[in-house]
């Protein structure tokens, strides 16, 4: 239970701090958004935990796939204004899109 709060607070932590500076810097929110800091943190925890390699490196495997279907979400975003979308529209464009890139890799790799 412990290891649960700990992991959600520091996720929250992280959270925070990127809209803090997201809004003053957006280079620097990106910058903190794209750091695997709670992927770390849930590897070394996992490692701590269980001490299997094996696992972990599967995780990881996992983790770096649906890092990458993931993605697109950011793109309907990122070119809102140039598509003429509002922040909504946008982000549920981005949604679409990125559970459509995941449900492909999830097919893909079984």
């Amino acid at each position: 239970m412990t290891s649960l709060l700990l992991r959600t607070i520091i996720a929250a932590a992280v959270i925070a701090a990127a809209t803090e500076f997201g809004r003053r810097s957006p280079r620097l929110g990106g910058f903190i958004l794209s750091l695997p800091l709670v992927s770390m943190l849930a590897m070394l925890m996992a490692w701590f935990r269980d001490h299997d390699i094996v696992a972990i490196s599967r995780f990881a495997r996992e983790t770096l796939v649906f890092v990458v279907c993931g993605l697109p979400f950011f793109v309907p975003l990122a070119f809102a204004q140039q598509l003429g979308l509002g922040f909504w529209a946008a982000m549920g464009a981005g949604t679409v899109l990125a559970a459509a890139t995941t449900a492909v890799g999830l097919f893909i790799l079984g």
